[in-house]
């Protein structure tokens, strides 16, 4: 089937997401079918549901909407593999067909209606617009301030990541083709996704509180999720453990020297409290440098065994492009 030109897919991923999904389906809908009216997207441009291992009645509402709704699609995985790969997956499949893919949450916490100035971003020649928020006030202070100071952690390890982006994105046909080429298994996509270059440009839009439903991003999977992304993109960790080695091991003959001096000065007491201080500081150290360590190994075994990111138990968008062509 020859392609037509300006065909978008917006591509959601969806964990127990039930309670929002209905809103979703129609302000995602009317944005699609205005931008259809204006012309600035083909006709046959899709909704690409990717249902991450749900365990309530998501997937069974897809299907509703996908006999309802020509431009609903989805995908079913087998299981939960996490939200990363559900936007890969999407990626995966879209790509196939569509000249530009925007990946957005089910949430509605990021604006809608930036998804226009988008593609007219992506009209002017960019291959990837990131979607930036112009303000943190939905979010707490506590937040506010982690999430400030884990950018400016990132920037001093080297990894060049967009500050209040996360993966509400356009990406052209050829940029999300070259960030299919990274093959890694531990996914950190907004790290990945300034690696591929292209022309970029920024939108600007607020956030907002969640339309329904509970956060699928608690803080324990926050923090696993910011790991993750040091550790995926940088040895600064390595390096750290190495210095902080090093300015040991520069304490440890300062206080032999002063040992040595306390012995021939006739000072032979030894003091139990700073015996019990070094243990325990020397043992916490260690401790910490055989973890991270132990993280950087446990992503090598992970990326040698090359298993599947993912399975895929049902797939109506390459179905829906199929019977079209015939």
């Amino acid at each position: 089937m020859k392609q037509k030109k300006n065909l978008l897919t917006i591509i959601i991923p969806c964990f127990n997401e039930e309670e929002v999904l209905p809103e979703t389906v129609k302000e995602l809908g009317n944005i699609l079918e205005n931008l259809i009216s204006l012309g600035k997207i083909a006709s046959d441009s899709k909704l690409l549901f990717v249902n991450d291992g749900s365990k309530d009645k998501t997937w069974q509402l897809i299907q509703n909407y996908t006999e309802k709704y020509e431009y609903v699609t989805g995908i079913k995985f087998t299981r939960n593999y996490g939200h990363q790969n559900a936007l890969l997956a999407g990626m995966t499949v879209a790509v196939k067909h569509a000249d530009m893919l925007i990946t957005i949450d089910a949430d509605l916490q990021d604006d809608v209606n930036a998804i226009p100035k988008m593609v007219d971003a992506y009209l002017k020649g960019n291959d990837v617009v990131y979607g930036v928020r112009n303000s943190r006030e939905t979010d707490t202070a506590f937040k506010r301030r982690t999430a400030l100071a884990y950018y400016a952690l990132m920037r001093k390890m080297g990894v060049n990541l967009v500050p209040d982006s996360a993966d509400y994105r356009l990406l052209s046909k050829r940029a999300t083709e070259a960030l299919l080429q990274y093959k890694e298994r531990n996914l950190f996509l907004r790290g990945m996704v300034p690696l591929v270059g292209f022309k970029s440009t920024k939108v600007y839009y607020p956030r907002k509180e969640r339309f329904a439903g509970k956060s699928k991003y608690p803080l324990s999977k926050m923090l696993h999720f910011a790991l993750d992304g040091i550790t995926s993109f940088s040895i600064a960790p390595i390096h750290l453990i190495l210095g902080m080695g090093i300015v040991i091991v520069f304490i440890s003959i300062f206080l032999m020297l002063y040992t040595i001096y306390q012995k021939f000065a006739g000072h032979v007491v030894s003091g139990w409290s700073s015996l019990m201080v070094s243990i325990w500081l020397l043992g916490g150290i260690q401790l910490i440098s055989l973890s991270v360590i132990g993280e950087y190994v446990g992503k090598v075994f992970t990326e040698v065994k090359r298993r599947p990111r993912y399975n895929i138990e049902e797939e109506t968008f390459t179905t829906k492009f199929n019977n079209k062509s015939k």
